[in-house]
């Protein structure tokens, strides 16, 4: 794969009003570019206080100009950043400058996608930039960090060339056939079996914990009227966000809060409470509930310790759904005792009015979303890695098992081939163009 040779030109900074606004200029004409703007070339990586200058010479604004030849640049090509007063005109005149000298406007993530191509960066370094960008926390900004630092990616090189090793004894096996089972029963093999295996493992867990402090948990709170469903939002996110009232059926639309636990964002939505009515608005309430508890990661189903959990209640969470039972009004001296499980789903006791047992179940909502805390080993991680390790994984779990059947070693050779081109995809080594237009498409533009 090879980056395009022309020049695009975008403003880095937001839309709007600042103190500073900068316009970025990668390609094979900054050069030209920058003669004709600045009256000539920039000396390399040092700031140069210039007029940027129209086509006719008066300057359009006076800033810093910043020049990084390639390939010692973010993109591997001649960069020229404009630093200029950040208004959307000066903005805009800067950028239609340099389209006038020959730059074309980038597409969103076209820099950080250029400097992929030119191996500046790999495909997992390059979704930590928009990752940290995105971070809604401390934890989550210093796990993409080390993602953009190429620890994600190391794991898994690493893991692939390991992938590979046990690749070349299956298939010198094969080469020899006389010394085969002799060769993949050794200590050696058994040893770089293991190994794998632990490492499987241990990228794993990370990438859970990283992909947890990326995009959360998606929580739903649902439950019957007044059983505290709204107490347990308020005491979840620290404050008054919903109102409470002896009243059923107060909440009628969704409310939607967002809370951190350990630095793991948590979405969380309290609905209607489920119950047959024949309020019109109601009616909705509870059909919206319903939805929403559908598209959810989790259910925290409330229950009103003083009545306890009928029979019929778990089945409006809907089927095959993650549920947790969240046993209110502990603190009342009459609340039944709380259950280890209802129905199959594990149970919380908790007093949304004293916070008894918000620390447990705030554990069991970091332990839903796979995370296991903030680690120096965690990296930030996307759905997509951890679908292609649970591959790569289970295609070395059957060529594991394929080797100790002593079998069809050449199925166990293609089982290798196929998990290490797994392993690829997470770094880019082994991807489609459309998966790489899907990933830099969700880029700032001039990103």
């Amino acid at each position: 794969m090879t980056a395009p040779t022309d020049t695009i030109v975008a403003a880095a900074t937001p839309p709007g009003r600042g103190g500073i606004g900068i316009v970025r200029i990668s390609g094979s004409a900054v050069r030209k570019i920058a003669a004709a703007m600045l009256g000539g070339e920039p000396a390399p990586r040092h700031a140069t206080l210039v007029d940027f200058l129209d086509a006719g010479g008066e300057p359009i604004d006076a800033g810093l100009a910043l020049f990084f030849p390639a390939p010692q640049s973010f993109t591997g090509e001649d960069v020229l950043e404009l630093h200029g007063h950040g208004g959307p005109v000066v903005m805009d005149l800067l950028a239609a400058r340099a389209i006038e000298l020959g730059a074309r406007p980038a597409r969103a993530g076209e820099f950080t996608e250029r400097a992929f191509y030119n191996d500046k960066l790999d495909l997992a370094q390059a979704e930590a930039i928009a990752d940290l960008i995105d971070a809604g926390s401390a934890e989550a900004a210093r796990a993409a960090l080390r993602s953009l630092a190429g620890d994600f990616s190391r794991e898994s090189d690493e893991l692939a060339a390991l992938v590979v090793q046990l690749r070349v004894f299956v298939e010198a096996a094969i080469d020899f056939p006389d010394e085969d089972v002799e060769l993949l029963a050794s200590e050696e093999v058994r040893a770089r079996l293991e190994e794998i295996s632990r490492r499987f493992e241990r990228i794993g867990r990370a990438a859970a914990s990283g992909r947890a402090l990326r995009d959360g948990l998606q929580v739903v709170i649902a439950g019957r009227p007044n059983a505290g469903k709204s107490s347990l939002l308020n005491a979840l996110t620290g404050f008054d966000a919903a109102i409470v009232t002896e009243i059923p059926g107060t909440t009628r639309d969704l409310l939607r809060e967002r809370i951190h636990v350990d630095g793991m964002p948590i979405h969380i939505v309290d609905t209607a409470g489920l119950r047959d009515t024949s309020d019109a608005i109601e009616v909705e309430g509870v059909r919206r509930a319903r939805a929403e508890a559908a598209r959810a990661d989790l259910v925290l189903y409330v229950v009103d310790g003083l009545c306890g959990l009928n029979d019929a209640e778990l089945a409006s969470v809907p089927a095959g759904k993650a549920a947790l039972v969240v046993w209110n009004k502990t603190d009342l001296p009459q609340a039944l005792p709380a259950p280890a499980f209802a129905h199959g789903a594990p149970v919380v006791a908790v007093s949304a009015l004293t916070g008894a047992g918000l620390p447990a179940l705030r554990e069991r909502l970091k332990s839903a979303a796979g995370y296991q805390g903030v680690e120096a080993g965690v990296f930030t991680a996307r759905r997509r890695h951890l679908e292609a390790l649970a591959r790569a994984r289970t295609l070395f779990e059957l060529a594991e098992a394929r080797l100790g059947e002593r079998s069809s070693f050449e199925l166990v050779a293609e089982e290798l081939r196929q998990a290490q081109r797994a392993l690829g995809e997470i770094t880019g080594e082994t991807t489609s163009d459309d998966l790489l237009g899907s990933i830099f498409g969700q880029f700032c533009i001039g990103k």
